[in-house]
């Protein structure tokens, strides 16, 4: 478990209402301003305690729960200013005002673009048009990404156009499609990838295994995994091969003929463990076969490999939308962006052989969630305003055993600890050290991915495999993400954060040392750390750059810094 380090000890070492909210209206003339779907989370929880002989810990401050919902939201530490901002407000709703402008309209382009990024690594990895074998194009995902966010585009919506995609995955293209991407490294070998990442991201459901044999600890067959597999056999991948340098791929449909033949009855063939083969149609996980929803237009129509008979993908993107498993997937993903545990571990792998944590609850929030029409900020907004979201990160006697991270379900007493990913500590360390204040967006992003790919790497076999050897410390951060920018930012030139505090004439030197401490960890600093910054000060002949210089390096270096807590 993580536990959090002190600056001291590193200074010293170097849309619609739910039914849900109509009810809830109606019952109070002047209804609650908090949405009745957070309610329903603080109801849920607290019971989930009592049940357990928990108490929660304490609320977190102003400034720690800022800085997390920046964090959460955007993707980035909040600057010195936006945290000051939050914590003189004096209104009692002040969270809810500060959520809501950040779902709003002023931050709408960092939101979309934090968002962005952990859709296009849940989509097509870290490494996804970054290895030099990918066909995707992840600008063309990422852009199709962007415009979905920025318009708030409800998740169903998204969901169709991901797994029905056609088109070129390439920006430019007069049949560009972005949404393509998904599908452009997931079609060899039949599909087989499509099928196993369709199913875990939108339906929660780990089946890859299963291609091979029945999954041993859980209810899933070989059987189910090859009749959602059988969607995707109309599904065609068309290269450019013309450069080597510029490789993309086309996502195209065409008839199915059929491994026996006939694309009236189009089928496919699977082998089982003894080898013995069997035949696979179209069928939901949940047993819906298009041969029994078609069964009006004849026995085998629902079969046909005929695109003009039926488009199976879009077929399968309906049944997913239809599916309980839809919402209850995207809340329990959602659940653990948040609070840092789903209601399962892992959240991609639900079923009856993995109960979840709060079964009530999360079957409740699904359906609120298809109830608001699947309007993914509002779902985000029930869950940051809520109480469980609002702890503090420390334990205490009363709450010591929930803890995830030795085996233990997790309870939400208390905020659970966590790393930065790779993409948060980057923006963050931007935020704190203003050393991008120059570049071009275009630019900004060219040299984020430079620095992301460098910990990347892809592995090149049929699960598109891909690791990480990213692990959140800041000296291996610093030392990789192009050296001359960082190291301009943390010495005291012009342009740079710590310049602007050094040269600030208005402010007295434990001023400045304050300012250090906002904008890297969001608190003041407390006394025997100020006293051990005079010390620092007084080594350096009271040369007071080069004794910021050292403190604001000591900040950077702290857990307190690189840990969302």
């Amino acid at each position: 478990m993580h536990r959090q380090l002190s600056a001291t000890a590193l200074i010293l070492a170097g849309s619609l209402l739910s039914p849900l909210s109509a009810l809830a209206a109606t019952r109070d003339a002047t209804p609650d301003p908090i949405p009745a779907q957070t309610r329903l989370i603080e109801q849920q929880v607290r019971a989930a305690w009592q049940d357990a002989g928990l108490a929660p810990s304490k609320a977190a401050t102003d400034a720690e729960w800022c800085r997390r919902v920046y964090l959460d939201l955007l993707g980035r530490i909040p600057s010195v200013d936006e945290l000051q901002q939050y914590t003189s407000d004096r209104s009692g709703d002040k969270q809810l005002k500060l959520v809501d402008r950040l779902l709003g309209d002023e931050y709408l382009a960092e939101f979309a673009r934090n968002w962005t990024t952990v859709w296009t690594n849940l989509l097509v990895g870290r490494t996804g048009g970054v290895d030099r074998n990918s066909l995707v194009d992840r600008s063309g995902m990422q852009q199709y990404l962007r415009r979905a966010f920025q318009k708030n585009k409800p998740y169903d919506q998204i969901m169709r156009e991901l797994v029905s995609a056609t088109g070129s995955c390439r920006p430019g293209d007069d049949d560009y499609n972005g949404a393509a991407n998904f599908l452009a490294d997931k079609m060899e070998e039949n599909g087989i990838q499509a099928t196993a990442k369709t199913s875990q991201i939108f339906l929660g459901m780990a089946v890859q295994c299963t291609q091979c044999h029945n999954h041993p600890f859980n209810e899933y067959k070989q059987n189910q995994f090859w009749e959602m597999n059988a969607f995707f056999r109309q599904t065609r991948i068309q290269r450019n091969q013309a450069d080597v340098n510029d490789r993309y791929a086309r996502i195209v449909d065409r008839d199915f003929a059929g491994e026996g033949g006939d694309p009236t009855k189009a089928e496919l063939y699977y082998e089982l463990r003894n080898g013995k083969l069997k035949v696979a149609y179209p069928v939901f996980v949940d047993g819906t076969s298009l041969a029994e929803l078609y069964a009006d237009q004849g026995e085998d129509f629902g079969d046909s490999g005929y695109l003009s008979d039926i488009n199976r993908r879009g077929e399968l993107a309906d049944l997913i939308a239809a599916s309980e498993l839809f919402p209850r997937a995207m809340v329990n993903r959602m659940w653990s962006h948040f609070f840092g545990y789903g209601f399962t571990k892992p959240v991609d792998d639900m079923g009856p052989h993995n109960s979840p944590s709060h079964p009530e609850l999360l079957g409740k929030l699904a359906d609120e969630f298809r109830g608001s029409s699947f309007n993914l900020k509002q779902l985000m907004r029930w869950m940051v305003l809520s109480e469980p979201y609002s702890l503090s990160s420390r334990v205490s006697r009363t709450n010591d055993s929930d803890d995830p991270a030795v085996g233990s379900r997790p309870m939400f007493s208390h905020f659970y600890l966590r790393q930065m990913q790779a993409e948060q500590l980057y923006e963050s360390l931007l935020v704190a050290t203003k050393a991008d204040e120059s570049l071009s967006y275009a630019q900004r992003e060219e040299m984020k991915q430079r620095w992301l790919a460098q910990f990347n790497t892809a592995f090149g076999n049929d699960e598109n495999g891909e690791a990480t050897t990213f692990n959140g410390s800041i000296p291996q951060a610093l030392m990789m993400m192009n050296g001359d920018l960082i190291r301009s930012a943390t010495e005291c030139k012009p342009g740079s954060f710590l310049h602007e505090v050094a040269m600030n004439d208005r402010l007295s030197n434990p001023q400045k040392i304050t300012q250090l401490y906002l904008a890297a960890l969001a608190r003041e600093p407390e006394r025997d750390e100020l006293a051990i910054s005079n010390k620092i000060l007084a080594a350096r002949g009271g040369e007071v750059p080069a004794a910021l210089q050292d403190v604001w390096w000591a900040l950077l270096n702290t857990n307190e810094f690189i840990l969302n807590h």
